[in-house]
C-alpha cells in the first residue's frame, strides 16, 4: 500500500494498473480521492456523480476518466445511465445522501430518500457490475463504503448517511451533509443494512470470484469536514472516544478501498474494515 498520505504512491505494486473501476459520488470526498488514486495507478475509471461540475473539474484533473451524470436515486436514470456502461473489474459504491435527524423527528420522506439512494442504489450498481462480470467469467472485487456509525449508535443519526455526491439533491428544506462531511459515520439505519449487505452478497458472489468488502471510516476530514469540526470542544467529544486521537484523512480510506480492491486481498470477502482509530475498539 501507498504510505499514508500518499494517494499517488506507491499503488503499482497492487496491481491494479489495466483493469476497469466504476465509482460512485465521485465528484467530492472519498469518491474524488478514489478516483485519484486509482487513475494514477493506470486504472480506467468511470467516475459516477450526480453534479455535472464536480465532473467537470474531475475530467481536468485526471484526462481520460469517463464520467456519468446521474441521479442514483432513480432506479430507471440509473438503469439507462449504467445499463450499458461496459466492462466493470472494481466497483466503490460511495455515493450516499446525508440527513440528520432524530428518531422522533425522521419522516417517511427522509427515510424514503436516505435507503432509496444509500442502500437500493447499492444493490442496484452492483447488480449491474455483478452481472456483467459473471457473463465475461470475470473475477471482480466491489467496496461499499460504510462508517463507524454502522456498529455504534450515535445521537440523532437513526437514518442519517454519507455523501450526496452522485444521489439524489433532499428537498431544500431538509439539511443535508454534503460529500464525506459532518461524520462520514454515515450511519446508523441505512449504513448498518449496508453492512450485512456486504455480507449476503460476499455470500452469494463469491462463487463467481466476486469479492465484497466494506470499509468502516470514522469522521473523514474533507474540506467541508474541516470546517464542521474546526470547534475544538466539538471535535473533542469524538476525539476522546479514539485512541489514536485524531480523525481520518480521505487518503486512509483511499489506501483501504484500493487494499480491498486488489488481490493483495485475495483472501478477504464479506468484511467490514474500520478506518476508525480505534473508535470500535471503545
Amino acid at each position: 500500500m501507498a504510505a499514508p498520505g500518499s494517494p499517488t504512491g506507491h499503488h503499482w505494486e497492487l496491481g491494479l494498473a489495466g483493469r476497469r473501476a466504476l465509482v460512485t459520488g465521485a465528484g467530492k470526498g472519498i469518491g474524488r480521492g478514489t478516483v485519484r488514486a486509482l487513475h494514477a495507478a493506470g486504472v480506467q475509471v468511470v467516475a459516477v456523480s450526480r453534479t455535472q461540475g464536480d465532473l467537470d473539474s474531475l475530467l481536468a484533473e485526471c484526462p481520460g476518466v469517463e464520467t456519468v451524470c446521474v441521479d442514483l436515486g432513480d432506479w430507471e436514470a440509473t438503469a439507462r445511465a449504467l445499463g450499458s456502461v461496459g466492462p466493470v473489474d472494481l466497483l466503490v459504491n460511495n455515493a450516499a445522501v446525508a440527513l440528520l435527524q432524530p428518531f422522533l423527528e425522521v419522516t417517511k420522506e427522509v427515510f424514503a430518500i436516505s435507503f432509496d439512494v444509500n442502500l437500493r442504489a447499492v444493490i442496484q450498481v452492483s447488480q449491474i457490475v455483478a452481472r456483467g462480470l459473471i457473463a465475461r467469467g470475470a473475477p471482480g472485487s466491489i467496496v461499499n463504503v460504510s462508517s463507524q456509525a454502522s456498529q455504534r449508535a450515535l445521537m440523532n443519526h437513526t437514518i442519517y448517511c454519507e455523501s450526496s455526491c452522485g444521489a439524489r439533491r433532499p428537498p431544500p428544506r431538509l439539511q443535508p451533509a454534503q460529500a464525506p462531511l459532518t461524520l462520514p459515520l454515515i450511519t446508523g439505519a441505512t449504513k448498518g443494512a449496508m453492512d450485512m449487505l456486504t455480507k449476503t452478497m460476499a455470500l452469494e458472489l463469491g462463487a463467481h470470484k466476486i469479492r465484497v468488502n466494506a470499509v468502516n471510516p470514522t469522521v473523514v476530514m474533507t474540506a467541508m469536514a474541516r470546517t464542521n469540526w474546526s470547534d475544538p470542544q466539538k471535535a473533542k467529544t469524538m476525539l476522546d472516544r479514539i485512541p489514536l486521537g485524531r480523525f481520518a484523512e480521505v487518503d486512509n480510506v483511499v489506501d483501504t478501498i484500493l487494499f480491498l480492491l486488489s488481490d493483495r486481498s485475495s483472501m478477504t470477502t464479506g468484511s467490514t474494515v474500520p478506518v476508525d482509530g480505534g473508535f470500535l475498539a471503545t
